[in-house]
């Protein structure tokens, strides 16, 4: 897995988690969120969470399942709605 290759993929797919980039890429979670904090940094990826309270409330999810990425280059991501499956055992959806 490359730099190219993360963003070839977000910009395919629009917006997904970090646990999707993982799974897609069969690598750990963190090695993926470094990568793409370089895109972050760029200006080209928008991070956010999968709900307004994800993060800091109940702390039950993995937050690879929370972290929505998008690819903000060709759009504005903070105006795009998150549209990913929350995990099950989430009540904030």
């Amino acid at each position: 897995m490359i730099l190219s290759e993360v963003r070839d993929y977000l910009k395919q797919r629009g917006q997904c988690t970090l646990s999707d980039v993982a799974l897609h890429f069969d690598t750990d979670a963190n090695v993926v969120r470094g990568m793409l904090d370089i895109w972050i940094r760029k200006g080209k990826v928008e991070k956010r969470s999968a709900t307004a309270s994800c993060g800091t409330s109940c702390q039950s999810c993995d937050p690879a399942t929370t972290e929505v990425y998008f690819w903000a280059e060709a759009t504005k991501p903070s105006e795009q709605k998150v549209n990913v499956p929350l995990p099950g055992n989430c009540d904030h959806s």
